[in-house]
C-alpha cells in the first residue's frame, strides 16, 4: 500500500518520500538533508531505509542538496541530468525497487530531459508530474485513473500577468517549456481522474503568482464541468515549508 510524505514543494525546494511496507524511495532532493531526516522521523523511518532517489530534472530546486545524501543511495535520472555516478532512466523502461515499479514519463520543461513518474505498488499508483508546460501525448495514457496524484498547479494566469516579473519570465513560465497554470492543471486532471482516484495533491504553487484557494477553485470548477464526484476525492495544496502526508500515511 502506497504512502508518501511531501517534504516541501515550490520554487525554494522540492522533495517527496514514497514508501510501502518494505520499500522507501525519494523523488528529488532540493531541500536540506535535515528536512529530509525530520520528515523520515515523522513516518518512523531513517536515512538508512532509503533505497533510491529519482530526479525529475536538473534545476537547483530539485537537485541542490543531492550530494548530501549517503553515497549508497542509488541515484536515478534521465541522461545528462546530474553529475556523478547514477543510473540512466529511459522512457520505455520501468525500474523495480523492492516491491515498487517506477515508470519514467516525458514532461516538457526548459531543462535537460525532464521527466515525471508513475509509481505502482500492486493495484495502487501514484502519478507524479511537476515542472511541465504541457503533458506530451505519449505520457497521457499513463496518467489515467491513478490512485493518487502529485500534480503541478503552479500559477494563476491573472496573478502572473499582474506580477512585477519581467515579460520574458512571464512568457517562459506560461509557455510549453514552463509550468502548468491552475486552469491547465485542472483541465488535465479532470480528464485523468477515474474510479480508483482517492487523493490529489496540487504541487509547486508559486508563492508570488498563486494562492491555494485559487488553485482549488480552478480544479473544482473543472471537475464540476466533467460531473466528477469531488466528495470522494481529497484535494490538497502542498506547502513549501511544512510536511504533507498522503496515501496510507494519512
Amino acid at each position: 500500500m502506497l504512502s508518501f510524505i511531501n517534504v516541501g514543494s515550490g520554487s525554494k525546494g522540492n522533495a517527496t518520500l514514497i514508501y510501502n511496507e518494505d520499500t522507501l524511495i525519494q523523488i528529488d532532493m532540493g531541500l536540506p538533508l535535515k528536512s529530509i531526516k525530520a520528515a523520515l522521523k515523522e513516518i518512523g523511518k531513517s536515512i538508512g531505509d532509503l533505497r533510491a532517489v529519482f530526479i525529475t530534472h536538473d534545476h537547483s530546486d530539485h537537485i541542490s542538496t543531492l550530494e548530501r545524501l549517503p553515497k549508497n543511495v542509488v541515484r536515478f535520472a534521465s541522461e545528462k541530468t546530474i553529475n556523478g555516478e547514477y543510473r540512466i532512466l529511459y522512457l520505455d523502461e520501468c525500474v523495480l525497487i523492492g516491491s515498487m515499479v517506477v515508470q519514467p514519463l516525458k514532461t516538457s520543461h526548459d531543462a535537460i530531459n525532464p521527466i515525471g513518474f508513475l509509481i505502482k505498488d500492486n493495484d495502487e499508483s501514484l502519478a507524479y508530474i511537476t515542472d511541465t508546460g504541457f503533458i506530451p501525448d505519449e505520457t497521457l495514457p499513463f496518467l489515467v485513473d491513478a490512485t493518487y496524484y502529485i500534480f503541478e498547479s503552479n500559477h494563476d494566469y491573472k496573478m502572473l500577468m499582474k506580477s512585477k516579473r519581467p515579460p520574458s519570465l512571464k512568457k517562459r513560465i506560461h509557455s510549453d517549456l514552463g509550468h502548468l497554470s491552475n486552469v491547465d492543471s485542472a483541465f488535465y486532471l479532470s480528464h485523468f481522474i477515474g474510479p480508483k482516484t482517492k487523493e490529489i495533491y496540487l504541487a509547486h504553487l508559486s508563492e508570488e503568482c498563486n494562492l491555494p484557494h485559487l488553485a482549488i477553485d480552478a480544479h473544482l470548477k473543472a471537475y464540476k464541468k466533467k460531473r466528477i464526484d469531488v466528495d470522494k476525492i481529497d484535494l490538497v495544496c502542498l506547502k513549501q515549508r511544512s510536511f504533507t502526508k498522503g496515501g496510507h500515511a494519512k
